[in-house]
């Protein structure tokens, strides 16, 4: 029925394809990439096994939201990564979370928040150097087990 096709043509661009066709729309669009980390902590004030120093392989998914540059693109994944590891990851990472964040009980729904922080203030600085298209941390997803998560949301930073 559908078989394997070689492409006939390479598309080139200027011949096939001009500049001004290489931004499709002007809506605002969500991108998402995930990450995982393990790291060790333990909860304070808190009667269950989690008061025990334990570990985690943590995985946190990250939604930017913005508009299309001129060839449709609104923020490079390879960004995304390069925030996370330069400005994030390293703090997280097979590390003791209680010694590496701020004072804080490290629960998912703290850390979520400071994780959402730490993103946001990047897209900022990154949105003031390359003129980035409007971009923004739309929500931010800390799963500590495969079925256990916080969530942040914009929304719910900026009202509050």
């Amino acid at each position: 029925m559908f078989g394997f096709k070689i492409v006939d043509k390479l598309q080139k661009f200027g011949a096939d394809i001009k500049k001004n066709e290489l931004k499709y729309h002007s809506k605002r669009v969500l991108v998402s990439k995930e990450f995982t980390f393990d790291a060790a902590h333990h909860l304070h004030c808190y009667e269950g096994k989690c008061k025990n120093l334990h570990g985690h392989t943590y995985k946190v998914i990250f939604g930017i939201s913005g508009y299309v540059d001129e060839v449709g693109l609104m923020i490079d994944f390879g960004d995304i990564k390069e925030i996370w590891k330069k400005e994030i990851e390293i703090f997280l990472d097979h590390r003791y979370l209680n010694e590496m964040l701020p004072a804080m009980n490290t629960t998912a729904e703290n850390m979520v928040v400071w994780i959402y922080e730490k993103m946001a203030e990047a897209i900022k600085e990154r949105n003031k150097i390359i003129n980035e298209q409007g971009a923004r941390v739309e929500f931010v997803r800390l799963y500590e087990t495969p079925t256990s998560f916080a969530e942040v949301r914009r929304e719910w930073m900026e009202v509050e």
